[in-house]
Formats: structure tokens, sequence, C-alpha cells
């Protein structure tokens, strides 16, 4: 693949496809040459070549108009079928496939020519990549003296550190371990670990909150408020749901794991020094829209921090999506593959951490720590200028981009921008680095960098961020093809180079390997305020709840840091092993015992069984012009020509990528033709009638593509991995606008209602397949949490109308009722402490998640519900918000106190305003009605006080830097609580008429 030969961009629906070159030259068609080797293509630009006897290549035999075979066939095929210059069909020369129209010629052997594929043994085509055996011994060593490259046990009571006690063996500079000596085994503490009696006993407490919590809604059930008998009624449909809510949340983290991975052991077995590597080929994706929101800048850092990512070169690709076509963007990835040449040599020579320079030089520790070369000093202070320069070049760029001329953008040779209009312009794909792009400054080769901007016309949907993804798996395949895919946004640099490593340590596990659909890193962000104001850091998430599935099927996909293996992204099913087979473990322990397996159970079983046996990729590339021979009936239904087109898309490029399992294209392939068949399959047209989005690839129906695309690998039986190193692979920014996070917290309850009222829903999908019941349950939760924003804003008005009504949702509470209150509290605490004791996570970052819980529910949450209703109902949408990326500038945290007006800040500043409302009510009642008040008064007070405890970062948000509310809130908040007050006050509900007669000493004779 030609690096810095120029941008191609074109149409495979009409039939356009066209070379920009960097230095300006255009091909001049109609000038004829005389025919010499290197005579040009003036259709691409590549050398003619020469013909099966060795002469010059001629495709046209009336003008001879210079045209190279691989053009020659395409024009045959998917052209004109005519000679540029002269207009004569093209004949079919020997060697080419036929096409309709053909005239029949005696010379020509059609068995033979009829595909253009390398023979062997007279077999069928015969595919030149590399296809190694996960399952099988090393080539250096035998199997079974080789230490797994992973480990995963249940959670400790400390957070997971590298120490002499754990035989954690993570640094880069050890030596190899001798796979003779067995692993040593962790002594364990009962003083500090739960792995002998802690994971034990926060079950126990699980079950015994169950149990009170049952006598608990007894108790409430049976004995109701006479005089408040709606506020009881809605407070305890309420209380169920909260509990319903819990349940689905807690049950799927009774099984935690803390995995470890051992990079020694992966080197030893896969990349040993002095030997080619034999680590699998890796496709990185990086996707971004808009650039003046997801400033180049920080896309440019994320790029650079995978150039010089700690792996194989030859075996890494960055593929950069840029689905706005903006020039912006073309030109800063221009300009980062030019400094990248200075860079990751000063990266690699120097082996710093984080290698995103950015966030590098930004960083406040001692940086000669542990560097003992002399000339690191003198590089990184040129490096470092080299990089402002850098800086100053991108911002240049993006001051250009402010203003559009008229006319449209036009490239550094005077061609118009093809991007010009971001809703209707061709498939671009220009490649950067690589193999034929330059060396760096220390004459090594650099990792593949290709930009990729997909086909958009008007009439044709294109999912967003899912379809834009899915172009770039297509894209990929038909490039470079890694046998494994890694997506991060533009806003998430590499922290650790030794991330894709990380991920292989499990990705090529033998024991592992064969069923896992990805590895989910943790995201961790930068740019937060120390007190992470609304818990950006969402810590309980990241190290509570996806800890607990990694112990059932897996965590989720949650959209960045994530590494794919290919096949599940295609829609295979895992190779599973006998085990794997049986029924749900949740199952078999509930009913102790087995029945016997159906007919149809042990067929599949079999058939399954026979797929794990073989070595071999999943499909193999004969049974597909030759026909099968001795292969199941099935099989040979799954390789007809149509299944495959309408399963991939009528491209016979990918398809026949699709099979090679471990990666890499056939080496003898044409560059010229790939890059083709590259524009072909990311044209808008392209996955029309077929299963992408619906099987295949990132699965289309909701703004929240991650938890869809996930979900359908683990309904198939695949298993995700939850890795989480000592340093965080991956760090991203998140927004610390109030606004702005509660916008993004609206896009992603908004996606999950769309999952909800879809065919999707995990409530009824896939029943009988290989989905655990837990890990369906923490699907449920994923899916249905929005909905409980209407009974948590229903309960959060219930104290002030407490106050305001001088009632309550309890009745008087005997000593034998108040037991009950204890031992729920004191079950709660329980849980919360034994939950943050074995997942390490703080109790300031476990309040805040609570607090915006709360802050969430009453806004964002409730406002996703009703918009999710009318897009399902009446089919209104709403528009998918870029969330800004924007560096502050201004100072530290400048952002956190821009108040942006938002609609959202609506209901939360109403249920503050009535609860402070009802605190003025209800005190002043009391100091009217004398001593014997107080007392109920205190539980409703605490019950106010507790609501706007959770609220108070929201109250703070609204507040600023000037400690000072925004009119426009506080003008719509008091006419909402004034209007609200006015008519409980009319309708006064929760009084009976006898109540209201008697009051107003209008009683008769029927009092």
């Amino acid at each position: 693949m030609a690096a810095n030969r120029g941008m191609v961009a074109g149409s495979h629906n009409r039939n356009e496809f066209v070379m920009i070159r960097n230095d300006g030259d255009a091909p001049a068609p109609g000038k004829e040459v005389k025919g010499t080797v290197g005579q040009a293509c003036q259709i691409c630009g590549d050398t003619v070549g020469v013909s099966a006897t060795g002469d010059v290549f001629v495709a046209c035999n009336e003008c001879a108009f210079p045209v190279c075979r691989p053009c020659y066939e395409y024009e045959r095929k998917d052209g004109v079928k005519c000679c540029p210059q002269c207009k004569t069909r093209y004949k079919r020369l020997k060697g080419s496939p036929r096409v309709p129209g053909d005239e029949e010629e005696e010379d020509v052997d059609d068995l033979d020519n009829e595909f253009n594929y390398k023979q062997g043994n007279g077999k069928g085509p015969e595919w030149q990549g590399e296809d190694i055996d996960l399952s099988s011994s090393s080539r250096h060593e035998p199997h079974h003296r080789i230490p797994r490259l992973t480990s995963g046990q249940q959670m400790s009571g400390e957070i997971p550190d590298a120490s002499p006690d754990r035989h954690s063996i993570r640094s880069p500079t050890s030596s190899y371990v001798d796979p003779s000596v067995p692993v040593p085994v962790r002594i364990v503490d009962p003083s500090k670990d739960l792995n002998s009696y802690g994971l034990n006993l926060y079950r126990i407490v699980i079950i015994l909150r169950l149990i009170i919590l049952c006598f608990f809604f007894q108790y409430r059930v049976s004995h109701p408020v006479r005089d408040a008998y709606g506020l009881w009624l809605v407070s305890v449909i309420c209380e169920i749901w909260f509990a319903l809510s819990w349940l689905l949340d807690q049950f799927p983290k009774w099984y935690p794991i803390n995995r470890e991975t051992y990079l020694d052991r992966l080197a030893l077995r896969y990349d040993r020094e002095g030997e080619p590597s034999q680590l699998c080929p890796i496709d990185i994706f990086v996707s971004t829209v808009d650039p003046l929101k997801e400033p180049p800048l920080i896309t440019a850092n994320t790029v650079l921090s995978i150039l010089a990512v700690d792996y194989p070169v030859d075996k890494v690709s960055c593929y950069v999506s840029d689905d706005g076509s903006a020039m912006l963007t073309f030109e800063s990835l221009s300009e980062t593959a030019e400094f990248a040449r200075k860079w990751v040599p000063f990266c690699k020579k120097h082996n710093i951490e984080p290698r995103a320079p950015e966030f590098y030089f930004q960083q406040k520790i001692d940086y000669l720590k542990d560097k003992i070369q002399p000339s690191f000093v003198k590089e990184r202070r040129a490096m470092k200028r080299e990089y402002e320069e850098f800086k100053i070049r991108i911002n240049a760029l993006v001051a250009k981009a402010q203003k559009v001329p008229e006319e449209g953008w036009t490239m550094a040779d005077g061609t118009a921008w093809p991007g010009n209009n971001p809703r209707d312009h061709p498939g671009m794909i220009q490649v950067f680095l690589g193999h034929s792009g330059g060396l760096d400054t220390d004459g090594n080769e650099l990792p593949r960098l290709v930009y990729v901007s997909r086909e958009k016309r008007p009439g044709f949907q294109h999912h967003k961020k899912a379809g834009a993804m899915n172009a770039l798996i297509r894209v990929s395949a038909v490039l470079t093809n890694g046998a494994y895919l890694l997506n991060v946004d533009c806003d998430h640099y590499f922290n650790s180079s030794k991330a894709l490593r990380e991920a292989m340590c499990f990705m090529m596990d033998p024991a592992l390997g064969r069923k896992t659909c990805y590895v989910q890193f943790p995201q961790r962000f930068d740019g937060i305020d120390l007190h992470d104001r609304y818990a950006n850091r969402n810590i309980v998430f990241f190290d509570i709840n996806m800890k607990g599935l990694d112990g059932i099927q897996g965590p989720m996909y949650v959209g960045t840091g994530c590494c794919f293996n290919r096949q599940a992204l295609y829609g295979y099913d895992p190779v599973l092993t006998e085990a794997d087979l049986e029924p749900n473990i949740v199952v078999k322990s509930c009913c102790g015992g087995r029945k016997k397996k159906s007919k149809s159970y042990m067929d599949n079983k079999n058939r399954m069984m026979k797929r794990t046996e073989s070595s071999a990729p999943i499909f193999n590339m004969d049974d597909i012009e030759e026909g099968i021979e001795g292969y199941e009936d099935e099989r040979s239904m799954l390789m007809s020509q149509k299944r495959l087109e309408k399963r991939f898309g009528q491209s016979p490029i990918f398809t026949a990528s699709t099979f090679m399992t471990q990666g890499g294209i056939p080496p003898s392939t044409n560059p010229a033709s790939l890059l083709k068949e590259a524009i072909h399959v990311i044209s808008c047209g392209y996955e029309d009638k077929t299963e992408w989005g619906k099987e295949i690839g990132w699965i289309y129906g909701s703004v929240t593509e991650d938890i869809l695309t996930g979900f359908k690998m683990h309904a198939r039986g695949w298993i995700s991995i939850y890795c989480m190193p000592p340093r965080p692979c991956f760090k991203g920014s998140a927004p610390i606008n109030l606004s702005d996070r509660l916008n993004q917290v609206l896009r992603w309850a908004l996606g999950s209602v769309e999952i909800l009222f879809s065919r999707h829903c995990p409530i009824w999908y896939n029943y009988g397949g290989r989905l655990k019941l837990l890990e369906r349950v923490a699907y449920i939760n994923t899916i249905v949490y929005p909905l409980t924003s209407l009974p948590l804003i229903a309960y959060c008005v219930l104290p002030a109308i407490c106050l305001l009504t001088n009632k309550f949702i309890i009745p008087e509470i005997s000593n034998y009722a108040g037991m009950f209150f204890i031992l729920m509290f004191a079950s709660i605490f329980a849980t919360g402490i034994l939950e943050l004791r074995w997942s390490g996570v703080g109790i300031e970052d476990w309040w805040r998640n609570e607090q915006f819980w709360v802050i969430g529910g009453t806004s964002a949450h409730l406002f996703a519900v009703f918009q999710g209703l009318l897009k399902v109902l009446a089919g209104i949408d709403t528009n998918f918000t870029v969330t800004s990326k924007a560096n502050d500038e201004d100072g530290d945290f400048a952002e956190l106190y821009v108040f942006k007006w938002t609609s959202l800040l609506i209901p939360p500043t109403t249920v503050l305003v009535i609860n402070l409302v009802g605190m003025v009510a209800g005190i002043s009642y009391a100091i009217n009605s004398g001593y014997q008040s107080w007392g109920p008064l205190f539980g409703k007070l605490f019950f106010s006080i507790w609501v706007i405890l959770h609220l108070y970062p929201f109250l703070k948000g609204l507040m600023g830097k000037q400690n000072r509310t925004p009119t426009i809130v506080i003008v719509w908040s008091i006419l909402l609580a004034s209007i609200f007050s006015l008519l409980w006050v009319k309708i006064d509900p929760f009084i009976s008429d006898t109540q209201k007669a008697v009051a107003m000493g209008q009683c008769g004779v029927n009092c």
C-alpha cells in the first residue's frame, strides 16, 4: 500500500475513482506513451506492468492507452467496460475473469482463468495469510511448560497492586520467567483478604438485607396511614420500585473477580527477542466528527500515543474516521504524521509514559527519575520545542478553519476538497505512514496511519457513530485485516504503551482467547476537579459493577478503550468447550440435579464440539468455489455465495478476509486494487440488504450502540474480560460543566430507553440462548434505570408535601416496628461498607455517585423517558449532540463554573425550591403549634434535608463561581413551585369530604 502517493476518493455507486496527488500533478489523459515496463497507468498512477508472457501489458488493442491490469479488471467488472480514450469495449484477455457480454474465445481456458486466485494442488484458492493456532503449543516451547498469560481470582479486600506476595510480574525490564518453575501461590492473610471470609460475609449480608426488606414491606403494606392514604400509597409504590432496582443492581455483583496479566509470559510465548514476533496484528480505530467540538490537537495526541505504542510496528495500523469530512481534520492528521517521525523514536529511546506529548509535558513530576542517559535532558528540551511548534501549526489550521470560503475549501494543489458538503461527498482514503510511507528520524518504520471518510449521500441512512465504525471494520479488513480491533474515542489517549500487550494477554491466552469477544478497559479521566463534583470518574460503576460482571460472563462494552476479536464482530459464534455448553450454572445450582438432555441439545453440542476440535479457521475458503466434500449440510448452506453476499455485502475481497481468523492479507495483492475495493466498502449503499448493523459489526437502533453491540455478542455465548492493570491504559477528558454533564447523561439514558422498546430488549430477547441469567439481569438494569426517575422525583417531593400538610408517610412507630427500620438501615450500611472494602472505592467517590444518581434521576433520566416515548410512539427523533472536549484555556477548571442554560436544570431546581419552602412552612407550623409538634417535625425535616444534601452539588453548580443562581432558573423554579403549592392547597387531596365539611363548619346530620 503506497503511503504518500496521495488521497483516493470515489463512489462505487457512481463509478467514480480519482487519485489526488500530494505533489499536485494530475495525470494527463490522452497522451500516448511508448510501451515500457515503467509506464504509468493513466487511471491510478501505478506502473502498468507486464503480461504473463513478459511483454508490456496492453489493455486496449485499438489505441494501446496505458492502463494497468487492476484498473483494466475494475473497469471490466464494475466500470464502463470501455477504453477511456477510444471508447472501444475491452476484450477479455487471457487470465481475466469472464464478465457478461464477453465473446466466446477458443484459445482462452475458462476453467483456469475464471478466478484470479493462486491455486495449490488443484484444490482451489489457497490463501497466504498466516494462521496461527492459539491452542497449539508454542513453536519454541511445549505447551504444558508455558504458564498462563493471565489469572483471575475473587476480589481481595485491598486495592490490587503489584507486590511480592501477589506474584504479579509486570515490569517491562524484568527478565523472562522460567516456564519450568511453577507459579508461586499467594499467601492469604485473613486480616486483609476477603477471599477467606469477607466475600462470603458480603453475600450473607445481601441475603439478610433481602430478608429484612421482605419484613419491612410486610410492615409497610399492612400499616397504612389513614389520614394520609395517598401519600402512604405513593411512598410504598416508590419504595417497592427502589427495592427492585436494588435487586437488579446488586445480584450481578455476586461474583467479583480481580484479574492479573503477565507480560513476561506473553513475550516468552509470542515475542522472543531476536526472533520474528508472533503477536497478532491489531487495527486501532479513532472516531471523530466535528473538529470544532473535538479539537484537532486532542485527536493528534491520541494518534501520536497510538503510533508510539510498545508493539511491533508492522502489526499496528491506526485508522482515523472523519465522519464530518472536515479538511481541518485531514490537514491536522497530515501534520501529525510528520511530527510522529520525531516523536515516536524519542518515546521509544527514553521509554517515557504517557506517549501523548500534551499530557507528558504537562506532568508535574520528576521527569528525570530513572533516566540515566546524559542526552535525555537536551533531547527532551528539543522535543518540547518541536511540539510547541507543532501546536502552533495546528492552532493556525484551526484559526484558518473558522471562516469557510464561499467557494469551499481547496487542497494544496488547487483541487477542490471532496468533502466540502458533509452530507453529500464521495468516500476518501489517505494512507500517511506505513511500510512505504517513509521512516522516522532513526531510520525505522512507523505504524500505518490511514485517514478514512466514508461516502455520504442524501437519502441514505448513515447511523451516526455505529455506521462509521462499521465502515472502518470493512476498510481495515481490506487494507490490513488485523485479527483484533481496538477502538478509542478521539479524546482517549494511550496512557500506557503496554495497553495492546495487556489486551493480548487475554486474547492470545490458549484457555480464554477462543471464547473472548472483547477486553474492556476502565475509563479514567484527566482534568476533573479534585472533589469530582458531578461524579465524572464514575468510579462505582467501573470499580464495582464491572468487576462483578467479570465473574459472570464479562463486562459490558462502554464505547471506548475496548479490544475486539474481529470474528466476534462478524457475528460468528465462539469456539466452545464441553463445559461451556452445559446449562447455566445458576439454574443447575438451584435445581439440584440435571434432567436428561434433549436430542436437539445433544446435536447442537456435538456440532459445536466438532468446531472446537478443529484448529483451522471457522470456514475454509476452498468451500466457496470448489463445493464442499465431506462437510455437514449446514456448513454447505453457509458457504453459498448468495448467503455470503447477503451477510457481508458484495465485496469478494472483504468476504475473503473474513475467513482469515489470524488476520493478514494475501501477499500478492495489488495495492491499487485494495484501495479501489476500500472505496467500494465505504460507499453509502454497501450495507443495503445485508446484515450490517443487525447481526454484524456495531448494532444499529440506539444512540448507545455500545450496549447493543456487547449484548449481541454475549447472547451468542461469547465472554468478555475486564482488564485493570495498575497503570490505567487509557485516559480521556470528561465534561466537568453541569449542563454538558447532564446532556451526556441524557444521551446515555435515551439510548437505554430506545433499547427498552426495541426487539433487542434483554427482558425478552434470545431466551434459551447462551446469555447467562445474571448477565441478563445486569443488561435489564442497564436499560430500565431511566424509569427510576419517575418514582425518584415523586419521592423527593414527598418530604415537602409532608411538611406543607403536616402529615407523614409512616404511621406512629412502635418498638417492634422500629426494629425493622434500624435493621434496614444497618443492612444498607453494612452492604455498602463491605462493597467499598473489596473494591477499594473511597467513601467520597461512593457519596458523589449517590448524589449524582439523584441529580441525574430528577433531570436527565426524566427527560430521557419522555423523549424516548415520543421517539417510539410519535417518531420524533432527537438529534445526537457531540460532547465538547475543549481545553481549559482560561485557567484550571474554568469550565466547571460556566453556566449554560438547558431545560434539564428546571426539575431538580424545582425540587430544591419546594423542599426549602416546605422546611420553612414546617418550622413555622411547629412554632405556632407548641412543643408537642417538634417531635414529628424532626422526622420530616430529616427526610427533606436528605434530599437537599443529595442535590447540593447541583446547587453549587447553579451558583457558579460568583455564588449566584441565574435569574432564569430562579424565575422558572419559583413559578413552578408556587403553582404546585397553590394547587395543593386548593385541592388538598388527602383530606376527606367529611373533614373538609367539619373544618368549614358545614357538618350536617350525617357527620
